[in-house]
């Protein structure tokens, strides 16, 4: 099995990258993110990590992650949610309880699987590894202009803020700290266009993966 692992800090446009990427090779997606905001929404509802019935359904490449059955993909997407799976994900039985899930879905399919520490410890043996960063400034204004477009009152100062304190935060915790896995290939998708990104993505897999991996 081929497995491509896509890290960075929040905001640098892996999970839509990686999406894109996973579509023109043919890949599975596995957007991890998602699945720390879907316990960090558990807990904003029930105040502890116990019973967290998580699963997470693909259907023609697009993830859909559930909590109880009901699907929580849009409700995950909060500035709230963002900073309360960065404060959770610092937690080691939080780290464990997700470790499994994710390495289960790299047995089974190739995948091209996002997230902060997957080149580091969730998939330390991939196939090609890739660390995408931008400026702070860069990555809030996407943050900013996509939480307009969903009617969600903010300012671009506090996206800032939170955009900063989440970087700190990830890449300082004792547990898997954010930063680029020993040999990863290093993008900087700063001022980029994306489809300058997804073109710039794409001749790097092409030129750096081994297809009988």
């Amino acid at each position: 099995m081929i497995s491509i692992a896509i890290d960075g800090p929040s905001g640098a446009g892996k999970s839509t990258i990686s999406s894109e990427m996973a579509r023109r090779f043919g890949f599975l997606h596995i957007d991890t993110g998602a699945l720390y905001r879907a316990v960090a929404l558990h807990f904003s509802r029930s105040g502890d990590l116990s019973n967290i019935a998580l699963t997470v359904d693909i259907t023609d490449g697009v993830q859909k992650v559930r909590l109880d059955g009901e699907d929580v993909s849009g409700q995950i997407r909060t500035p709230e949610i963002s900073k309360l799976a960065s404060d959770l994900s610092a937690l080691p039985d939080v780290r464990a309880f997700l470790l499994e899930t994710q390495r289960d879905f790299a047995k089974t399919a190739n995948v091209i699987m996002d997230g902060r520490d997957i080149g580091t410890v969730v998939l330390p043996d991939a196939s090609l590894k890739i660390f995408i960063h931008a400026t702070p400034e860069d990555r809030a204004r996407r943050r900013y202009e996509e939480l307009l477009v969903k009617d969600q009152t903010t300012s671009y100062e506090d996206v800032l803020e939170q955009v900063k304190t989440r970087d700190y935060n990830d890449s300082h915790r004792d547990i898997a700290p954010l930063k680029p896995a020993e040999g990863a290939l290093i993008v900087d998708t700063t001022s980029n266009e994306l489809e300058r990104t997804l073109e710039i993505m794409e001749e790097l897999i092409r030129e750096n993966l081994n297809p009988n991996d």
